[in-house]
């Protein structure tokens, strides 16, 4: 655990200076997102950057430094009765809480829970000048005004260098437990939605493979009469397939064949696409396993009312993000000229065109 921002800033100077460019790594458990490094490209290590910077339990905030592993972070976390609300996936031991945030990744509770984004109250980041600057702040009452801290979420380290990350946590919840029932994927969506809709502790709901899968968070007494009420069995390894599902560890997301994800709208009809589904997020998130070309795929997710990502795997030298309109690409450029007027961070990995 040390405190390396100074270093990273002078390496950062150098690259301008030397008109280099850089690909920011940290654990490098998420280096299979977004489009291919530019191998012309130096690396700017992150992940010594580590350690816990400040943590109220009383207050539910922590501010911890970007190259913080995930697993240690939960550990302190753990020790208070607390949790990171977003339930990030680890994709290994090495992943860090600012390559989580830079990829927007959340869990199977993001519907209910929020996600990464939502959690974070500030951040301290080197741009593309080589200034070390401070957005947001460490308490929930202090973020105010343009919230560049969570305009870092999903920019794939394209504006600059995360050194430090405030965010919200909370108590773990008293009980949980998962339902699970056979049912066709044509009757999923509306069962999901309307569960979602009624007041009760749900948290997460999946569907795989012909079985639905809620699971129930919360206060004892509300959990355990919810189960009592709504169909289906309570499922034994539920906390393990819940797991599985957060790090994409089960069975469906192992293999060879592209992965994309389609993010639209909840009772949408699922594209008409022949091959393996699984159902997230009460139908918000949905994931395909196949070949596809980026245009087609597009197209089925603007009729589902969404958007959809190449998420791993296929064409990593094309585009893997939705197409945008050339006004969202105008401001995109803006922004990234903002913070970083000579692109050095990260060049092409979110788009090609950036």
């Amino acid at each position: 655990m040390a405190d390396i921002s100074q270093q990273l800033q002078e390496q950062v100077l150098q690259a301008r200076n030397a008109g280099h460019k850089l690909n920011i790594v940290g654990g490098g458990t998420k280096a299979f997102m977004g489009r291919t490094a530019d191998p012309d490209a130096g690396t700017l290590d992150v992940a010594g950057h580590s350690g816990i910077v400040d943590y109220h339990p009383v207050e539910l905030v922590l501010t911890v430094r970007a190259g913080t592993t995930l697993t240690e972070i939960e550990a302190i976390l753990a020790e208070e009765g607390q949790v990171l609300h977003f339930e990030p996936p680890h994709f290994g031991d090495g992943a860090t809480i600012g390559g989580t945030l830079a990829c927007n990744l959340s869990g199977p509770g993001r519907p209910w829970a929020g996600s990464v984004r939502d959690q974070v109250l500030g951040v301290r980041l080197i741009n593309g000048k080589g200034e070390h600057l401070r957005f947001g702040g460490q308490v929930m009452k202090n973020v105010a005004g343009y919230d560049v801290s969570r305009l870092q979420a999903g920019a794939l380290g394209t504006l600059g260098v995360m050194t430090e990350i405030s965010m919200k946590v909370v108590p773990k919840p008293a009980a949980t437990l998962t339902l699970v029932q056979d049912m066709a994927m044509e009757d999923v969506i509306h069962y999901m939605n309307s569960r979602a809709a009624e007041p009760k502790p749900i948290t997460a709901a999946c569907w795989h493979d012909g079985k639905v899968y809620l699971r129930l968070s919360g206060a004892r007494s509300a959990v355990e009469a919810t189960a009592e009420k709504w169909s289906g069995e309570v499922m034994e390894s539920g906390e393990h397939f819940w797991r599985q599902i957060q790090d994409m560890q089960h069975d469906f997301f192992t293999g060879d064949d592209p992965l994309w994800r389609f993010s639209i709208g909840s009772t949408a009809v699922t594209p008409a696409l022949e091959g393996p589904w699984l159902i997230d997020w009460a139908g918000s998130q949905r994931w395909y396993r196949g070949a596809g070309e980026i245009r087609k795929m597009e197209a089925l997710a603007k009729a589902a009312g969404g958007q959809v990502s190449l998420f791993r795997g296929g064409d990593r030298e094309g585009e893997v993000m939705h197409h945008l309109p050339e006004a969202l690409r105008g401001i995109q450029r803006r922004v990234k000229n903002s913070f970083d007027p000579d692109g050095i961070f990260n060049p092409g990995r979110l788009y090609s065109w950036l």
